[in-house]
């Protein structure tokens, strides 16, 4: 292995060490500097590589895991992507319940990296046996030799950011970072890199960012789970019906809640305005930028990190398609529907 010059054993060498991305036009006009934290450049497009590798290699080291066992995860996607190119690596079997609200493109994308997936129905309680956590929870009990992930309730998807995440952070930002904003749905990402950064500085402001049909903003407000707050919603990888142990709501400032709508027509003015081809979950982030801004959240002299969780590539049948955007009524008029493919008879 050289790595000094870009050779390396396997892909799993590759995960972390994200670069921070200065954002120009989408903050014109905002007071401060602004810089996304783009986890697409990790080998499966997206931050959940880095929680993949680490509980697996705990396991690892713990002997939970020995090769040719199963692992078995509840995903929206991304973590399954990554723990099924980890288990490649690795020697292990794989299978994924995965959300019915998940984008066709990253259940083709499971399917590919060679995991077993099984597609549950979105729309219902947390504790419905037909669940994706339920399922998985019964797979588990019926398959010898698995282990489950179970990021929603697992200390190490905090840990893995703390020990990565947070501190490339730092040091990216020299120590200067005043605003931290990122997207809770696990939690694992924002608490992570919250509790590696107030150890630094407790003055850096974390804002969560959550969807409207999720208990998050309320819980953290209120500590009350309100069943009343959900109904269902598009956006994958944040927001939650059940409150994750993986949060740690004491270390988020506040929450802010962006819709399904604005959150994609966000999404795609990234890839416009930035050249950054990032996913539905960053939208969403950029979103509640906006929304802080223009609620005047930010200063001059600030510094502000947002994380972009994943690649665009994974949402091509949903926000950067014209026909899906226009099923879910998120234009306004036929003129809003790109024209920028021209066919030569």
């Amino acid at each position: 292995m050289k790595q000094d010059k870009q050779v390396f054993d396997n892909v799993l060498q590759l995960i972390g060490k994200t670069p921070l991305i200065k954002l120009n036009k989408m903050t014109s006009g905002f007071e401060g500097d602004f810089f996304a934290k783009v986890e697409a450049f990790n080998p499966g497009h997206s931050s959940k590589d880095r929680i993949a590798l680490h509980i697996i290699e705990e396991a690892e080291r713990q002997g939970i895991l020995t090769p040719g066992d199963t692992i078995i995860e509840t995903t929206s996607g991304n973590t399954g992507f990554s723990i099924a190119m980890v288990s490649i690596i690795k020697g292990y079997q794989c299978i994924l319940a995965v959300s019915s609200k998940s984008s066709a493109d990253k259940i083709d994308m499971l399917k590919s990296m060679g995991a077993q997936v099984y597609v549950c129905p979105a729309n219902v309680s947390a504790d419905d046996p037909r669940s994706y956590y339920q399922v998985a929870k019964r797979l588990h009990n019926e398959i010898k030799g698995s282990i489950y992930i179970n990021q929603y309730f697992n200390q190490l998807n905090i840990d893995a950011h703390y020990n990565s995440t947070g501190p490339e952070i730092w040091n990216q930002t020299e120590g200067e970072i005043t605003h931290l904003v990122a997207c809770s749905g696990t939690g694992g990402t924002i608490s992570g890199i919250a509790k590696y950064l107030k150890e630094q500085n407790p003055k850096v402001k974390v804002i969560g960012v959550d969807a409207f049909g999720s208990v998050l903003k309320k819980y953290h407000e209120t500590r009350e789970f309100d069943d009343k707050e959900i109904y269902p919603y598009r956006i994958e990888g944040l927001g939650k019906n059940l409150i994750p142990t993986a949060t740690d709501f004491d270390l988020i400032d506040k929450f802010i809640k962006v819709t399904d709508e604005e959150s994609a027509h966000t999404a795609r003015e990234i890839s416009k305005t930035e050249g950054l081809f990032v996913g539905y979950t960053s939208g969403a982030a950029m979103q509640a930028l906006k929304q802080l801004n223009e609620e005047g959240e930010f200063k001059e002299g600030d510094k502000v990190v947002v994380i972009f969780p994943d690649h665009g590539s994974r949402y091509m049948s949903k926000v950067y398609s014209d026909k899906w955007m226009g099923e879910q009524g998120f234009f306004d008029s036929k003129t809003e529907v790109s024209e920028s493919i021209q066919y030569i008879k």
